[in-house]
């Protein structure tokens, strides 16, 4: 739809600060421009997000910062919105325009689950990306873990090496799309693929689950690190899986298919079944008083069970036929970094798996799980990674990432974000096997 050029003298520019970036926001901004007939251009840049004007009023700036925050994507947050007059430029219609390279200030959205609409996607056979694991769009996939730099462009992520094909190409540059402009969209023609380590013969998901159901060990890399998975109901393997990774007491983690899986073991409360179904899908721990028992190796001498759902598609398929849960602990040795690159996990992990499941999309900065905890009617973090960092806080909303309250302990006197990794112990860390690029990263980003 083309206007004609609106008046010079109400050129005015937007400049909005928060978690913009990544998360469907441009678009949005159009189609509330579009709608309230606007003229002008939205642009990334390194603050955040610039919105333009030519031929806007201040009621129609007002109305359009309104109805922008009641329309916002699931994953954004604005933090600020800063109103200033320009100079005058001509506009025919409402732009969305390249990215401008500035200083890097704005914020870089946490990693976010599986949405509805995806995991639809990958269950429909007739869906092009049936049984994809890679799936994602603007309002869910990996963020943190694969970000380089800021603008986040599909430049500044470790998707730059897979070239969009032509379905992939219209999606992402439609802002009718949810897929427009998310960085690591994908799919089978053109995307990361999965495979066996040293099989390259066999269905990938199958064999890996077959590996499960056997009793083994399997290790595979999901969205910041790997994990080492096993069948949680099996107390043979959860004992071998403690004495390879040398993790003689502490609990493991689970992850099961679905909310009605972990009732089973786990009484969960309204609070607690928000936070684990919310876009950041954390760890929560649980009490262990449900109608079904698993092995006291899971958390020696502890009343409570630390469940998540899904999170990736890969998680979602791998976990589709279990009725039951399975363990998903870090891919490392007790106090060891946890693993997130294949050479790496060849090395350090091939005493500790009977198979390892791999991909190709590299993951460039190291992001544990979550874990969370209801307290007095409050989520509280007891570590914060996954689905939160960098973002220095918890919402307090489960469903989405706006600014929330405090934290508990040390946590709520640091207003520095979050460390999205484990570093190790002394030992491991001066032997060097947590990655530099990751303290490089965390200077050029984070500042």
């Amino acid at each position: 739809m083309t206007r004609s050029p609106g008046s010079a003298e109400a050129a005015t520019a937007l400049r909005i600060r928060g978690l913009v970036q990544g998360v469907g926001f441009r678009p949005t901004v159009w189609h509330v421009a579009w709608q309230l007939g606007l003229t002008g251009d939205v642009r990334n840049d390194g603050e955040g997000v610039l919105v333009r004007f030519s031929n806007a009023d201040e009621t129609q700036v007002d109305d359009f910062i309104r109805a922008l925050r009641e329309r916002l994507p699931p994953l954004a947050v604005i933090d600020s919105i800063e109103r200033y007059p320009i100079a005058p430029f001509g506009a025919g219609d409402f732009d969305i325009v390249a990215s401008a390279a500035t200083t890097p200030l704005t914020g870089i959205v946490p990693d976010a689950a599986t949405c509805p609409a995806c995991r639809e996607e990958i269950f429909d056979a007739n869906d092009r990306r049936y049984r994809y694991p890679f799936t994602n769009c603007a309002h869910c996939g990996p963020r943190l873990s694969i970000i380089r730099a800021i603008p986040y462009d599909r430049a500044n992520t470790s998707m730059a090496v897979f070239p969009l094909c032509e379905r992939c190409a219209a999606e992402y540059t439609d802002p009718t799309d949810r897929r427009y402009h998310a960085q690591p969209n994908a799919c089978p023609a053109c995307g990361p693929r999965i495979w066996i380590d040293n099989r390259p013969d066999v269905e990938p998901l199958q064999a890996a689950q077959a590996c499960l159901r056997d009793g083994g060990i399997l290790a595979l890399k999901g969205i910041g690190g790997f994990h080492l998975a096993c069948d949680a109901g099996n107390s043979k393997a959860v004992r071998r899986l403690r004495q390879r990774k040398r993790r003689y007491a502490k609990p493991f983690a689970l992850m099961a298919r679905d909310l009605d899986v972990i009732r089973d073991y786990c009484t969960v409360d309204a609070l607690s079944g928000q936070a684990l179904r919310s876009p950041a899908a954390p760890i929560v721990l649980l009490p262990a008083d449900g109608k079904y028992r698993l092995p006291d190796a899971i958390a020696p001498d502890s009343g409570e069970l630390g469940f998540m759902l899904p999170y990736s598609p890969l998680h979602h398929l791998l976990l589709a036929p279990w009725d039951s849960p399975l363990v998903m602990t870090s891919g490392n040795l007790s106090d060891e970094p946890q693993c997130i690159d294949n050479a790496d996990a060849g090395e350090r992990l091939a005493g500790l798996a009977d198979q390892v499941l791999l991909h190709d999309r590299e993951i460039v900065n190291r992001v544990d799980d979550s874990v969370l905890r209801v307290m007095a009617g409050q989520p509280r973090p007891l570590r914060r990674a996954r689905g939160y960092a960098p973002a220095p806080r918890l919402p307090q909303q489960p469903g989405r990432h706006p600014p929330c309250g405090r934290t508990a302990g040390a946590a709520a006197k640091d207003p520095a974000p979050p460390c999205p990794y484990r570093r190790g112990n002394g030992r491991e860390r001066s032997a060097g096997r947590s990655p530099p690029r990751l303290s490089a990263w965390h200077w050029t980003v984070l500042g």
